[in-house]
């Protein structure tokens, strides 16, 4: 999803000559991504941060909200810190810019969709500092969800979470969902970068 329809269709047909991507369809506007996201229900949303109307971050959290194992990626012009925060807030997994190479963006798609955050956690505790984000005290983690923040800050997702750890695949989401709360964090980057401001990853 593009603010400008012919540049989206071209992503479209860049996607599509990997043979391991299937574009379930290009959308104009944020109230056509959502509806199209009802529709298909697809692995991975790829918009762009300014949209008529709205902005992405507005619709890639009515996604998440309804959707939480969508991953969403960001291909945007506007490089902005407040953009790349918003979008990070709104659950964004990745923030590319749109001079990036076409085998950037084919390879950031397939690892996002894998579950990979591609916007480092240090990058968002800068963004989160510089507008005064620090908040006091630490949180009461268990063993497991310490353990579980650590694999989140090296860019794990919830399976390969479950994997390294023997859980159920149900039992890492809950943990994962556990450590965010107890952060105060809307997605898992936001929450390694509070945690690491707060000096709880040994990484």
């Amino acid at each position: 999803m593009d603010d400008h329809r012919v540049i989206a269709d071209g992503i479209a047909l860049l996607l599509e000559r990997d043979p391991t991507i299937v574009v379930a369809g290009v959308a104009g506007n944020g109230a056509e991504a959502v509806e199209m996201v009802e529709r298909h229900q697809p692995d991975l949303v790829l918009m762009d941060f300014r949209l008529p109307g709205e902005n992405g971050a507005e619709v890639a959290t009515r996604i998440k909200s309804s959707h939480p194992d969508i991953a969403v990626l960001f291909l945007s012009a506007d490089d902005t810190d407040g953009a790349m925060l918003a979008a990070v807030k709104a659950g964004a997994s990745g923030y590319l810019d749109k001079s990036e190479s076409s085998s950037r963006l084919v390879d950031a798609v397939h690892r996002v969709a894998a579950g990979e955050m591609l916007v480092p956690a240090a990058t968002v505790a800068r963004l989160m500092s510089d507008q005064e984000r620090r908040r006091s005290g630490q949180p009461d983690l268990t063993r497991r969800q310490a353990e579980i923040l650590e694999l989140m800050a090296v860019g794990l997702g919830t399976r390969a979470i479950a994997e390294e750890l023997e859980l159920k695949p149900s039992t890492a989401a809950w943990h994962v969902q556990a450590v965010l709360e107890k952060l105060g964090a809307h997605s898992r980057l936001e929450a390694v970068a509070q945690a690491s401001r707060l000096g709880l990853l040994k990484r």
